[in-house]
C-alpha cells in the first residue's frame, strides 16, 4: 500500500494548460486578471466586473477559437 507521501510525490500540481491560456488571452487583451475553474463540461472564467463578462461573452468564439478549447465557457462574476 502507497503511503500519501508517495501518492502526492507522483500527483502533478500544474495548471492545465487551458487554465494558463485563458489567463494570457484575457491579460494580453484587456490588462485584467482572470481566475480560471476547469471542470469536467466547461470552464468557469471568474471575472471581477459585469462589463468584462459580458466583453469576453461576445469574445468567446475568438477565445475558444485562440486557446484551443472545445468545451462551453461560463461566466461568474465576483
Amino acid at each position: 500500500m502507497d503511503s500519501l507521501v508517495d501518492i502526492l510525490g507522483k500527483k502533478d500540481f500544474g495548471e492545465p494548460p487551458e487554465m494558463a491560456s485563458i489567463k494570457k488571452y484575457v491579460r494580453d487583451k484587456f490588462r485584467a486578471a482572470v481566475g480560471v475553474q476547469v471542470r469536467e463540461r466547461d470552464i468557469v472564467i471568474i471575472v471581477p466586473s459585469p462589463a468584462l463578462a459580458n466583453t469576453l461573452r461576445l469574445c468567446g468564439p475568438d477565445l475558444k477559437r485562440q486557446c484551443g478549447i472545445e468545451k462551453r465557457l461560463t461566466f461568474r462574476i465576483t
